[in-house]
């Protein structure tokens, strides 16, 4: 920005959508990490952009960053075929108001973030930015490069696919607490029959160690090999402790070892029963279970 403040104004329209930029960002590559690269770059370009020809700012700032997202989200998936172990999306310590916004806080929980990983990169880019954000048509085509006829031809292919694999039916932060609070204690005490009585009988268990710390490298999957899986491993360590925290917009456990945040557990819940158990121990994605992060529509 030059002395005389003549970029003021640039700084002002990229602090207050700056929020919204990063959900865009985060829900495309599923890594604040990522995401954060992705808001350095659209910073730059913006901070290069003639403003007096922008006629919408915001549309125009979603643009360059869903753009930037798509170039980033086809390098690193392929970075991911080489991941040692299951690849989990970055938890986040989500602010309160994330859980108020109920389309917002489903569309950014670990078990949707999943299920978008399933999507092609434009699929993924157009179903986020039509069904998360509501963006028209018109608008997300010129943010991907194609035509509003196909952009709504590739959102219907992304819904059906989204559909088929998405939790079945929205649950309240309120049962989520529940099967979470019955989880925890069954967890602490060692209590096989009471996680058996709050999992599903298909769950799924993932680790992601990163090949950093030690975690699964392929799923376990079925209530009996998970929830002896589970009370045994808490049982082995004397200083594991198990603390309630809001991730992703959803009531989760981080697990702390020595005091030190060691993991993070979000759940996948359908039917009233957890479907899906997601571990988080790599270091490198925990750095933002430090501090709350503010999501935006």
């Amino acid at each position: 920005m030059s002395a005389d403040g003549r970029g003021q104004p640039a700084v002002d329209a990229f602090v207050t959508h700056r929020n919204l930029l990063f959900t865009v960002a985060y829900e495309m590559l599923g890594s604040a990490a990522d995401a954060e690269d992705v808001l350095q770059e659209t910073w730059l370009r913006w901070a290069d952009a003639e403003l007096a020809a922008v006629r919408d700012q915001r549309a125009y700032l979603v643009r360059i960053t869903t753009r930037l997202s798509l170039n980033r989200l086809r390098a690193v998936g392929r970075r991911r075929e080489s991941y040692v172990g299951a690849w989990l999306p970055e938890p986040l310590l989500t602010t309160p108001d994330v859980a108020e916004d109920v389309e917002l806080a489903e569309n950014v929980s670990m078990a949707m973030l999943l299920v978008l990983e399933t999507l092609a990169p434009t699929e993924r880019a157009v179903f986020v930015l039509r069904e998360v954000f509501g963006l028209e048509y018109d608008e997300i085509a010129e943010a991907v490069d194609k035509s509003s006829a196909a952009v709504r031809q590739i959102a219907h292919r992304a819904r059906t696919r989204v559909a088929a694999r998405r939790p079945r039916g929205m649950v309240s932060p309120a049962e989520t607490r529940r099967a979470l609070t019955a989880f925890r204690l069954a967890v602490e005490t060692g209590d096989v029959q009471g996680l058996l009585d709050v999992l599903a009988p298909d769950v799924v268990l993932l680790g992601d160690g990163g090949g950093i710390k030690q975690a699964l490298l392929r799923p376990v999957a079925g209530a009996d090999k998970v929830a002896r899986l589970l009370c045994s491993t808490h049982a082995r360590t004397a200083t594991m402790s198990l603390h309630p925290a809001q991730v992703n917009g959803h009531p989760a456990l981080v697990l702390r070892l020595d005091g030190a945040v060691d993991a993070v557990l979000a759940l996948r819940i359908d039917d009233g029963l957890i479907s899906g158990v997601y571990a988080v121990r790599n270091p490198e994605k925990l750095s933002h279970m430090r501090r709350e992060t503010t999501l935006r529509r």
